[in-house]
C-alpha cells in the first residue's frame, strides 16, 4: 500500500495538515483557557484582598494584633483564603497559615516590592511553607496619605493546573483519533489519485525502454490525466520522427568524417567536442568518454573551443594555428578551419585540422638560420669590407699598418670559415642519415684526454695557463666516433682556455662514476670569469654568447657548446654545467661505460 512514494507523499501531506491545524487550535485554547482563569484568579484575588482591607480598616490602624488575629480567623474559614497583614516595613502581623512570629520578613517579597510603587502586587511562585504554586496579589493600606500596611491574599493553583492537565491530555486524545481518521481518508484519497498514475507511469516506462510504438490508454471523464495521456502519446509520436530523423543524419555524418584524410572534429556552441572522426582520435589519442568536454581537457588547448563558440556568435569562419605535443614529447602544429553549420535546433562548427608540422618546422629552421648566421657573418664581414677598402685607397708606403690590415681581414675570414664549418657540422648530424651514419667504436677515454691536452698545451701556455690533464687511474672505454668524441673535449678545454685569464688553471680529469660504476664521467673544470644564473640555462643554445663582445673577441661563434651538447647526447651521454662569477666553471660529462671483449 505504501510502495509508492506519490502514495506516502500524499498520506504525510494530510497527516501533517491535520497534526499541525488540531495541535495550534489545541495550544491557542489551552493557553485562552490558562490566560482567563488567571485573571479570574487575580481579580478575585485583588477584590478580596480590597474587602480584608475594609474588614480590617480599625484593627490595622490600631496595632490590636488579638484583634487582627482573630478577624483574619474568621475570614478565613469563610472565604478559605490564605490572609496576610503586613506592616510597612515588611514585618508580618498575622497570617491565616502561619504564626506571624514564624514567618520572615515579607518586604522583599515581589508583590509587596510592587504594591508600594502601584495599586496592587501580583506574583506566582511556589509557597515554601505549603509546597504549592501560589498566585499573591497585595494592595497598599494608606491613612492620611501614608502607607501603614499591605495586604496580602493568595491562592493556590493546585486546583487550576490540574484542570489544565486535564485539558491538555483531552485534546491529545482527541488528536490521536483525529489522526487515525486523517489516516484512513487519506490513504484511500491517495490510493484513488495514485491509481491512473502507477497505470500511466508504467505505459511511460515501456516507452522510455525503447518501445515507441507504445500508446498509453486511458479515460477518467476528460480531466488532467486525459490531457497529460494524449500529450505523452504526442510527445511519443515526436520523438520516434526525431530519433529516425536523427539516425540519418548520424549515418551521413558518420560517412563524411570517417572518409577522409584530415581530422575532423564537431563542436557546440558552448565549446564542447561533441564528435570526432577516426583520424582525429588516432591523432589526439581520444576515447570515447573524452568527447562532450572542453578542448583544453581533449588536446591541452582552451583556443578551440574558445575560437568555435566566436564562430558560432558572429556565424563566420576562421583559421586558426593550434600546437599539440604528441607521443614521445613531439609537437605536431595544426592549421584548424572552423566553420559554422545548423544541425536542426542545434549550432555546431565543423573544424577541419591540416597537419603542418613538418613545413611549420622547415620555415622555422630557415628563419632561425637565416637570422643567426646574418647575424653572425654581420660583425666579420663588416670588418672584412672596411679594412679591404681601406687598402684600396692606401699608397702602401706604411707597409706595418697594410700588413696589420690584411691580418684583420685573414682572422676575420677565418672566423668565417669556423662559423660555417659549425653550421655545415650540425646540420650533417642534425639530419637523419647523418645520425645514423656515424659509427661507433670503443674509445679509450684516457688516450683521447691525453691527446687533447698535448694539442692544447701550446695555446694555454700562451696565457700562463695551468692546463692539468688527470686521466683515471684505470682505464675506461665509451663507445663514440673517434673524432667526434675528441672535438668534444677539445671544444671544452679550449672553451675553458679562452675564458680563463692568464695565469689560470684548467683542470681536465676523468674517473668512474663513483654513485654508478656502470657509467664514466668527465669533468673539464677552470678558474674563469665564470657564468652569470641568468645565462646559465641558455648556454647550450645555437648562437647564444653570455659575453658577446669578449666571444667575438675571442673568436667565439655561439656554435662550439651547442655542438658539443648534441654530440654528448648522439653518443648516450648527459652533460652538467655549474659556474659562479668570478671563480670559475665546471663541464660534467656523463657516458655509459663500454667494455671490450
Amino acid at each position: 500500500m505504501f510502495h509508492s512514494k506519490i502514495t506516502r507523499r500524499l498520506v504525510s501531506s494530510f497527516l501533517l495538515i491535520v497534526l499541525v491545524s488540531l495541535s495550534l487550535l489545541g495550544i491557542i485554547l489551552l493557553n485562552y483557557f490558562r490566560d482567563y482563569t488567571m485573571q479570574q484568579e487575580k481579580n478575585a484575588l485583588i477584590l478580596n484582598a480590597k474587602i480584608v482591607e475594609t474588614s480590617l480598616e480599625d484593627t490595622l490602624y490600631t496595632r490590636n494584633t488579638a484583634a487582627l488575629d482573630t478577624i483574619l480567623r474568621e475570614l478565613h474559614e469563610k472565604t478559605n483564603l490564605r490572609i496576610t497583614v503586613i506592616d510597612a516595613d515588611g514585618t508580618v502581623l498575622g497570617d491565616t497559615s502561619e504564626p506571624s512570629s514564624a514567618l520572615d520578613n515579607h518586604l522583599d517579597r515581589e508583590e509587596v516590592q510592587q504594591a508600594m510603587t502601584s495599586d496592587y502586587g501580583m506574583a506566582i511562585r511556589k509557597s515554601d511553607t505549603l509546597h504549592e504554586n501560589f498566585m499573591y496579589a497585595a494592595i497598599p493600606v494608606y491613612r492620611s496619605g501614608q502607607l501603614i500596611g499591605i495586604i496580602r491574599t493568595s491562592s493556590s493553583l493546585a486546583s487550576m493546573e490540574q484542570s489544565y492537565n486535564m485539558g491538555f491530555h483531552f485534546i491529545l486524545s482527541a488528536l490521536f483519533f483525529a489522526l487515525l481518521i486523517a489516516l484512513i481518508i487519506s490513504i484511500w484519497l491517495a490510493h484513488r489519485q495514485v491509481q491512473p498514475i502507477r497505470c500511466l507511469s508504467l505505459g511511460a516506462m515501456e516507452i522510455a525502454g525503447g518501445n515507441l510504438h507504445k500508446r498509453l490508454r486511458w479515460r477518467s471523464g476528460d480531466d488532467e490525466f486525459d490531457t497529460l495521456v494524449k500529450t505523452i502519446n504526442r510527445l511519443t509520436a515526436n520523438l520516434s520522427r526525431k530519433i529516425q530523423e536523427s539516425q540519418d543524419e548520424a549515418h551521413k555524418m558518420s560517412l563524411i568524417l570517417n572518409n577522409t584524410d584530415n581530422a575532423i572534429m564537431l563542436i557546440d556552441e558552448r565549446g564542447l567536442i561533441v564528435n570526432t572522426n577516426r583520424q582525429a582520435e588516432e591523432t589526439f589519442h581520444l576515447q570515447g568518454n573524452e568527447l562532450h568536454r572542453h578542448s583544453i581537457h581533449v588536446i591541452g588547448s582552451a583556443e578551440l573551443s574558445e575560437t568555435a563558440q566566436v564562430v558560432c556568435r558572429e556565424n563566420k569562419s576562421q583559421t586558426i594555428t593550434l600546437q599539440f605535443d604528441g607521443q614521445n614529447n613531439i609537437k605536431h602544429t595544426f592549421q584548424v578551419f572552423l566553420a559554422p553549420f545548423r544541425d536542426g535546433s542545434d549550432e555546431l562548427v565543423l573544424a577541419v585540422f591540416h597537419d603542418i608540422s613538418l613545413l611549420q618546422e622547415i620555415n622555422q629552421r630557415q628563419a632561425e638560420f637565416v637570422s643567426n648566421a646574418a647575424h653572425e657573418l654581420a660583425t666579420p664581414l663588416t670588418s672584412i669590407s672596411g679594412f679591404a677598402e681601406t687598402l684600396l685607397d692606401d699608397d702602401f708606403k706604411d707597409p706595418e699598418a697594410s700588413h696589420h690590415f690584411i691580418s684583420i681581414i685573414y682572422q676575420e675570414a677565418q672566423r668565417m670559415t669556423r662559423l660555417m664549418k659549425g653550421l655545415l657540422e650540425l646540420a650533417r648530424l642534425d639530419s637523419h642519415h647523418g645520425r645514423t651514419k656515424v659509427k661507433r667504436v670503443p674509445i679509450d677515454v684516457n688516450e683521447t684526454l691525453e691527446h687533447t691536452g698535448r694539442q692544447l698545451q701550446e695555446k694555454a701556455g700562451k696565457k700562463s695557463q695551468n692546463l692539468q690533464i688527470e686521466p683515471s687511474a684505470e682505464t675506461l672505454f665509451v663507445s663514440a666516433a673517434p673524432e667526434l668524441f675528441s672535438q668534444i673535449l677539445y671544444n671544452l678545454t679550449e672553451n675553458a682556455i679562452k675564458y680563463t685569464p692568464e695565469g689560470g688553471k684548467i683542470l681536465v680529469k676523468s674517473q668512474s662514476d663513483g654513485e654508478n660504476d656502470e657509467n664514466i664521467k668527465i669533468t673539464v673544470q677552470d678558474n674563469g670569469i665564470g657564468i652569470a644564473p641568468d645565462d646559465l640555462p641558455r648556454i647550450f643554445d645555437r648562437f647564444y654568447r653570455v659575453d658577446k663582445a669578449r666571444a667575438r673577441k675571442s673568436g667565439g661563434n655561439g656554435i662550439g657548446l651547442s655542438l658539443v651538447k648534441f654530440l654528448v647526447e648522439l653518443f648516450g651521454g648527459k652533460i652538467e654545467v655549474t659556474s659562479q662569477l668570478g671563480e670559475g666553471t665546471t663541464f660534467t660529462l656523463t657516458f655509459p661505460k663500454t667494455t671490450i671483449e
